[in-house]
């Protein structure tokens, strides 16, 4: 079985924000799948099932994703995560895909790798960073903008098909040919 989750923080006010980047793959998986909604409230989510795939966007908020993602990995006892993340350290429209590593600051990935481990790929999907004068947090919670809204379903669907292709192909050929520079 294999869980991809997508990170962000539930509610309308963060509903288009740039750091719900991963809701939004989770979200474009679903409208193509349309799996079966299997959630519980154990699972602290939304958790979809298609075949041997679950689809889970945590509604523990950001910070807390790591209790989610463990109540899923334990019951279902997932062979392979895939975790689809906001990467301020990319550029807009980028995408890289990497197994296991440091959370590089990300708050949703501390959470999982202290509750539930770091053996899991990502998919980082690059929203780029804020213009020196302005604050990061801000930023991530601030909802796109024209240009990158404009740009924003196609490179969703890029992600989307780079989180199914782990499932079954080598990281270094996903990291090869689906690695876009943004």
């Amino acid at each position: 079985m294999t869980l991809i989750v997508g990170l962000g923080n539930p509610t309308k006010r963060y509903e288009r924000t740039r750091h719900n980047a991963g809701f939004l793959l989770a979200d474009r998986l679903i409208d193509r799948l349309k799996p079966a909604n299997i959630s519980k409230s154990a699972f602290k989510g939304e958790l979809y099932k298609a075949g041997n795939l679950l689809i889970l966007k945590p509604l523990t908020y950001m910070n807390l994703s790591g209790e989610s993602v463990l109540a899923v990995k334990n019951f279902f006892k997932t062979e392979k995560i895939i975790v689809a993340h906001d990467d301020l350290d990319l550029p807009f429209g980028a995408l890289r895909f990497k197994f296991g590593g440091s959370s590089g600051g990300h708050n949703g990935l501390k959470s999982i790798d202290a509750i539930a481990g770091a053996e899991y790929f990502r998919v980082r999907m690059g929203i780029g960073r804020p213009s020196a004068e302005a604050n990061a947090v801000d930023y991530v919670l601030d909802r796109w903008s024209e240009e990158q809204a404009a740009r924003l379903d196609i490179w969703i669907d890029q992600a989307a098909d780079a989180a199914l292709a782990l499932i079954d192909e080598p990281l270094e050929r996903v990291q090869s040919s689906r690695s876009i520079k943004g």
